[in-house]
């Protein structure tokens, strides 16, 4: 397939992002820029995910080949129209993964991609809809995997997600950090 002759210049540290990227059988090639996860507070979350990826997209200075794509990612999770950021204490992880239990949230995870001749910016959503789970199940969970680099405080390929989340509508692949099947889909646009 003519896709696969594309490198993807990932422009996270993810090693899910990498994982999703290399199961779909795609060349990648790490790379980084920074940019610091601020945004305009007139943003809906559906925006604050796009312009957060395009922020980091634009800020990769490196060259970009005929057959490379760049490809920056963020993950926001969502409750009650309030963005949850990531933890940055485990108590603050307890806290929040005890607002999530036996609700349903958003998550949402922006994408910029960019060839050396064109841009798309797009957004995927999911539905996660937590169980109820005890004060111990949260505190081991958070003690076990420290899920300090995570948006929402969770990630749902971990035991918590075995163990935890009872429904989910939408792209599951999204709530690890990449929407891969709109993702194949835009791809094959550029």
């Amino acid at each position: 397939m003519e896709l696969f002759n594309k490198k993807i210049l990932l422009n996270s540290h993810s090693p899910r992002r990498k994982q999703i990227l290399e199961d779909m059988g795609f060349q990648i090639k790490v790379v980084s820029s920074n940019s610091e996860e601020s945004y305009p507070k007139n943003l809906s979350p559906e925006q604050v995910a796009m312009f957060l990826a395009r922020k980091k997209g634009e800020a990769y200075t490196g060259e970009i080949e005929n057959n490379e794509v760049l490809l920056s990612a963020d993950t926001i999770v969502v409750l009650d129209n309030t963005i949850l950021g990531k933890p940055n204490s485990e108590t603050d992880a307890i806290s929040i993964l005890k607002n999530l239990e036996n609700r349903e949230h958003r998550v949402i995870t922006g994408c910029y991609l960019k060839t050396n001749l064109l841009s798309d910016n797009f957004f995927e959503e999911t539905d996660v809809v937590f169980a109820p789970l005890t004060e111990e199940e949260i505190s081991y969970y958070v003690h076990k995997k420290q899920p300090l680099d995570k948006a929402g405080a969770y990630g749902i390929q971990e035991w918590i997600g075995m163990v935890g989340i009872k429904q989910i509508k939408g792209d599951y692949y999204n709530v690890m950090g990449l929407p891969a099947c709109k993702l194949w889909q835009r791809l094959k646009l550029l």
